[in-house]
């Protein structure tokens, strides 16, 4: 293994030129118990791509997994500063969970709420996430109902977590573009 990670790390190597690369390497480095390390590789590779939505994934997911939800919100805080603090909502809400991890799932919902694009329909399943990942898949489904023309199937598959298959066979017929049929042929 230690021979792999030098490889990766090697000088002008593949973890300096490519995010798959140090990518690869963040994975192996987790799978042999150094997740602290992986999150430092996935750090420096972000930094060096400006904030590409997937390395903040990656990084993000990181922190969450190590229990440093805080690391992983300075990072986004400082890159939010660095690009003027008007981050659009596809990097954005990469800080929800993080956030829910650090302050609760209600600071998490407060703090979307206050984005400009905190109440639209592409923000929804994000905040029925943080929701039902609490236990709160009626809060959930409340506010996919607000957006349900462009959530169905996420508001099906709550709606069916709950057991309300009928309104879940309901939504998708309403919102596809042909009829579901039943396994009994209805």
């Amino acid at each position: 293994m230690e021979g792999a990670i030098a490889a990766y790390r090697q000088a002008n190597g593949p973890v300096t030129r490519d995010p798959n690369s140090a990518f690869e390497l963040a994975q192996l480095l987790v799978r042999h118990g150094r997740g602290n390390e992986a999150i430092d590789v996935m750090r420096v590779q972000d930094d060096a791509h400006n904030g590409d939505d997937w390395t903040l994934h990656t990084l993000s997911d990181l922190c969450l997994d190590r229990g440093r939800p805080g690391d992983g919100l300075t990072h986004l805080n400082a890159l939010d500063a660095a690009r003027g603090g008007e981050e659009d909502w596809d990097l954005y809400w990469i800080r929800l969970p993080l956030i829910a991890a650090r302050d609760g799932v209600d600071e998490a919902i407060t703090q979307v709420r206050s984005h400009p694009d905190g109440a639209t329909s592409y923000a929804a399943p994000h905040i029925a996430e943080l929701l039902a990942g609490a236990g709160r898949t009626e809060e959930a489904i409340a506010v996919l109902e607000q957006h349900a023309h462009a959530n169905s199937h996420d508001l099906a598959g709550y709606l069916i977590d709950v057991d309300r298959v009928e309104d879940a066979l309901a939504v998708l017929q309403r919102y596809t573009t042909r009829p579901l049929e039943l396994s009994d042929g209805t």
